[in-house]
């Protein structure tokens, strides 16, 4: 394939975004565009692509139709729906150069499209696919990407890997996913991969026979067995031991789990999402995560901003935590004054919605039987 095959009737700096599962195929745009100033980005699946166009600015996008999370016409529709001006490309990457070229051709005619580069199309807020998902408040642009891409895979039975700091949310995304599903009637399961000695933890997941270890008394069902129909939630999973890591990617290919001390081989049908606070791929170049397992749980990430770059939010989840806290409490409604809100919005939030959520709870019981909570009772 050559550069040809992407017009050239400019050649002023256009940014092209290849999305594919296949590296060799994204690759030979690279090589290909050596001799000529186009800027060639990545992404590996449609999730991806989409997260990319929401950072920069771009002139061609380039779709395989053999994505490995999204329908390649869904994201080629949402793209050109949202990005004025963007050119929109299918190919087949397991199709030979010639015809890979024909079909670039083909595609949209031999023009470029002409400066400034794609531009984000205006949507309104009603939109039903920007609205928060079920459990989450707010409307910041950032958490809109979260929660029109979550919708996007809810459907599916994708992988779906949440990833944000700690204190984000990301269980509360993989449950609203796991609401939004046709799996929803069936259980949600939640390992926490940190919160298990490593001892304990293929026991936790696969269950075991009696006597298979000093202790095991009885038989007992796994979590990944428990889940059956349903959702596992795999939460920290950049703390999962390297020896568990293996046997997961193979649960993960296979779909069959295997007891501990038992020759019994059990066939589930289980959705897998799975959080972390780490940048995993940093851990692969450590050697301290498989890369094969990698990118069996990346196929569909969803990234959560910290709470310091959504602060329009702020407000907005401190009524809920302190509406919630009144409810429970079985008190009349508390309000926040308008000093308290904007004091709020000025903190940093390291611990992002969760320390939020610890400092209303501390200001309601420091506001004892006031009907307002004010800077003070946060500042104290």
């Amino acid at each position: 394939m050559s550069t040809a095959a992407v017009p050239a009737a400019r050649r002023n700096q256009v940014r092209i975004l290849v999305a594919s599962a296949d590296p060799l195929f994204r690759k030979s745009f690279k090589q290909d565009s050596v001799d000529a100033p186009d800027i060639v980005e990545e992404a590996v699946s449609g999730a991806h692509a989409l997260s990319k166009l929401e950072s920069i600015a771009v002139d061609v996008l380039v779709l395989d139709r053999h994505l490995p999370d999204l329908d390649s016409q869904e994201v080629a529709e949402l793209a050109r729906r949202r990005y004025a001006g963007l050119e929109v490309r299918l190919v087949d990457s397991q199709a030979g150069a010639e015809k890979i070229s024909a079909e670039l051709r083909a595609s949209t005619g031999t023009a470029m499209p002409a400066p400034p580069a794609a531009t984000k199309t205006e949507q309104p807020e009603t939109d039903d696919d920007l609205s928060p998902l079920p459990g989450m408040v707010g409307r910041a642009r950032g958490m809109q990407q979260v929660y029109r891409l979550a919708r996007l895979v809810a459907p599916r039975d994708t992988t779906v890997l949440v990833t944000g700091e700690t204190g984000t949310g990301k269980e509360i995304i993989a449950r609203a996913i796991h609401e939004l599903s046709p799996r929803a009637a069936n259980p949600f399961v939640v390992v926490n991969s940190a919160a298990i000695p490593e001892a304990l933890l293929e026991a936790e997941l696969f269950g075991h026979s009696r006597g298979a270890f000093t202790g095991a008394v009885q038989t007992r069902v796994g979590r990944i067995h428990m889940a059956h129909g349903g959702t596992l939630f795999l939460d920290e999973i950049g703390d999962l031991p390297l020896s568990m890591q293996a046997k997961l990617l193979r649960f993960l290919q296979d779909g069959e789990v295997q007891r501990l001390g038992s020759s019994e081989v059990f066939r589930v049908d289980v959705r897998v999402i799975c959080a972390t606070n780490v940048k995993l791929l940093d851990y692969v170049k450590q050697k301290l995560f498989r890369q094969d397992l990698y990118y069996r749980i990346a196929v569909f990430p969803i990234e959560l901003p910290p709470l310091r770059d959504r602060t329009e939010d702020v407000g907005a989840l401190a009524e809920r935590f302190l509406a919630d806290l009144c409810s429970e409490a079985g008190v009349p409604a508390k309000r926040l004054s308008a000093s308290s809100i904007a004091f709020l919005r000025q903190a940093q939030w390291p611990g992002n919605v969760r320390e939020l959520q610890h400092a209303v709870e501390r200001a309601f019981i420091l506001a004892r039987e006031e009907g307002q909570l004010h800077v003070e009772h946060f500042s104290r």
